[in-house]
């Protein structure tokens, strides 16, 4: 039983013996206790006055004197107008240390919930590689997906992966022109970038030839639309949709020089899916769902022959679904992946989709128009918008000068994490494989934990220099802890008792041992609002609350055996949560550092 259910039960019992009244439990409000005032949990006494007929003070007084006396769980009290603030005895916590200690996966769900949720996140398109706002949300989605499954739920990871279109073309035009067969072979690039190259062409070539129109005395609107390059693009576009072999086979090649290139990319991210889908593939989902639903009067057919559906009961402007020439738009085939899913995963209790915030308003209708065909499980449909990311000016631009490359930055928090290290000294006796895979954790570490600190729904600067700094809320302040615990482990001859209940805790030992019982409660709450935020700031306050303990107490010279024992488990726990907690973000933990 943990101690808040403890203490709602001698509450209750003592509301019967004093007042002669039934309270039930979720009338009970028990709160962790301002910083202000002495204690560790506080009841709020408002809501029980017309039962105990007493000021705030003197019902506050009367609770707090009972539960001294007639219960081991409070050492003492204090009254601050109708808040009963309790200073909660050393055998209470080392009980609930205990209980701890015996749970062998602390803070995660002890059994299935039964719920099955799909997390879509990176979701690319296949012309360009992945840049900085791909980390974000690759990030966050993947972090979500694994605070989930610690909740119980089972977890389908996936992503959309934007493969056909004039973007794609535009690529696959380029490189036939100036491509000259260049292969990532021949040229030593990822297929991601060297697919990304060829965009870049494209779209030089392109203002080039509006330029050209221009002087030639053509409007800037029929320059763009009339360049000859952009024609070629859409005419490769048509032959592609007509599955011309030839366009198709190069369509085929240049996209797996991509895959390639984001597989890549994703294990040195260190992250997964469970399974793709592809736009090529998912583009022509929707339209019979709409012709459906068009029979059944849900959506009405305008007199040029496109189809709408009517959102004015829900306060948004109508929706096309169709075009006039039956041609779908990418509502069309968000509705017919969404339900193409459900297919899919008939056990699928809900769909988060990680996509940053410009596309609010997409999601409100594409889940509003699910409902309106019928389909409950549209209630449990979530978007999971984000903030956009910016760099301090002037950093860290891409060779196109417009988007940080996902690879180059990653790249250079690594190696900024190696001169950091390397400044500091303490990696004698490491090999040279070893040095290098800490370099990795701590910089790729520092990456993650910066982009997932901050509310998902924020937008935010993104610092490379600061994401590995050693002080504040970052990620490698956080790692430096763990490896400190690491260090005290190694050196105390493995100590493996129960721990005694007699004994006599500081302050700071009660801080730290509340904030550890805190751990389910934030991962519940994480899972529950889909904010790894949540967690990675947790940890963080449970790593100041280490390093205040560290500093002010003894433990290893700690010459009482039972409380160095205590101490050496307190810390050898408080490193476990750290690296659960940290590993659901994807951020790993060096033993050393």
């Amino acid at each position: 039983m943990n101690l808040y259910k403890q203490l709602s039960e001698a509450v209750i019992n003592g509301f019967q013996e004093l007042f002669d009244t039934t309270i039930q439990e979720g009338q009970i409000q028990l709160q962790k206790t301002k910083k202000e005032f002495d204690g560790q949990i506080t009841l709020v006494v408002f809501p029980f006055l017309k039962l105990t007929k007493k000021s705030p003070e003197q019902s506050g007084e009367l609770i707090g004197e009972y539960l001294k006396e007639k219960t081991q769980l409070v050492d003492d009290y204090n009254v601050v107008k109708g808040f009963l603030n309790l200073s909660i005895a050393s055998t209470a916590w080392l009980e609930l240390f205990n209980n701890i200690l015996a749970t062998e996966q602390y803070g995660l769900a002890e059994k299935p919930s039964g719920k099955t949720y799909m997390v879509e996140y990176s979701s690319p398109n296949t012309n360009k590689p992945l840049h900085l706002g791909h980390l974000r949300n690759i990030f966050l989605g993947y972090a979500v997906a694994e605070i989930l499954k610690a909740n119980g739920h089972k977890v389908v990871k996936t992503q959309i992966i934007n493969d056909r279109g004039i973007h794609i073309c535009k690529s696959m035009l380029a490189w036939q022109k100036y491509g000259d067969g260049e292969t990532p072979e021949s040229s030593g690039m990822k297929g991601d970038h060297l697919i990304g190259k060829y965009y870049v062409k494209f779209d030089q070539e392109y203002k080039t030839q509006i330029k050209d129109l221009v002087s030639k005395g053509k409007s800037r609107e029929e320059a763009e639309k009339e360049a000859p390059i952009l024609m070629e693009a859409r005419e490769m576009l048509r032959k592609w949709e007509a599955k011309d072999p030839e366009i198709y086979e190069l369509w085929e090649t240049m996209n797996a020089w991509v895959y390639d290139g984001f597989n890549t990319t994703y294990k040195t991210m260190g992250v997964d899916f469970d399974t793709l889908y592809y736009e090529s593939d998912t583009y022509v989902l929707g339209k019979d769902i709409v012709e459906d639903g068009l029979s059944k009067g849900l959506f009405y057919k305008k007199e040029d022959g496109s189809v709408w559906c009517d959102l004015s009961a829900e306060k948004m402007d109508d929706k096309l679904l169709l075009r006039g020439d039956g041609t779908s738009v990418y509502m069309t085939q968000d509705i017919g992946t969404a339900i193409e899913r459900y297919k899919d995963y008939p056990d699928l209790s809900g769909m988060i989709y990680t996509v940053g915030n410009e596309q609010n308003h997409h999601f409100k209708v594409l889940f509003a128009i699910l409902k309106k065909l019928g389909y409950e499980w549209a209630n449990e449909c979530y978007h999971l918008s984000y903030g956009m990311v910016e760099l301090p000016e002037g950093k860290m631009k891409s060779r196109e000068g417009t988007v940080v490359d996902a690879d180059d930055l990653m790249a250079s928090v690594i190696g900024d994490a190696r001169e950091m290290t390397e400044e500091r000294g303490h990696i004698e006796g490491m090999t040279d494989e070893e040095k290098e895979a800490l370099y990795a954790t701590i910089g790729l570490g520092g990456l993650k934990y910066y982009l997932l600190k901050v509310d998902p729904k924020s937008k935010m600067l993104f610092d490379p220099k600061e994401s590995i700094d050693l002080n504040g809320n970052t990620g490698p302040f956080i790692q430096y802890a763990y490896a400190r615990i690491q260090s005290i482990l190694r050196n105390s001859n493995g100590l493996e008792n129960a721990i005694s209940t007699e004994l006599k805790l500081a302050e700071i030992e009660i801080e730290l041992l509340q904030h550890l019982a805190d751990f389910s409660e934030v991962l519940i709450k994480a899972g529950k609002e889909y904010s790894p935020a949540l967690l990675a700031n947790y940890i963080y306050d449970l790593v100041k609350l280490y390093n205040s303990f560290y500093q002010s107490i003894s433990i290893l010279k700690e010459e009482n055996e039972a409380l160095r024992l205590f101490r050496i488990q307190l810390s050898k726990k408080v490193g476990e949560v750290i690296a659960r907690g940290m590993k659901l973000i994807g951020v790993n933990v060096p033993d050393r550092m």
